[in-house]
């Protein structure tokens, strides 16, 4: 039987302000990120949806910031 071992998970306002990071910023960073990386969505009520990220997915996210600070350019290609 799988038995499911997150128990809470950070919205992406949290993360980023936790990091001292921009919002906008960081979801570009983490766009890329999967599941299995430890990146979920939450759904509402209505159709509004947010990232969200365990502690496997906000180290996970660190280290994506890391990559993104040392080479700026990579967003400026993954975009176009």
């Amino acid at each position: 039987m799988h038995v499911n071992k997150v128990h809470s998970v950070f919205t992406i306002g949290r993360v980023a302000k936790d990091l001292g990071e921009d919002e906008d910023w960081l979801w570009d960073v983490a766009n890329g990120m999967d599941p299995e990386d430890g990146v979920i969505w939450v759904y509402g009520i209505s159709d509004d949806s947010v990232m969200a990220f365990t502690d496997f997915g906000i180290e996970n996210l660190m280290e994506l910031i890391r990559i993104h600070k040392e080479d700026p350019e990579l967003l400026k290609r993954w975009n176009q």
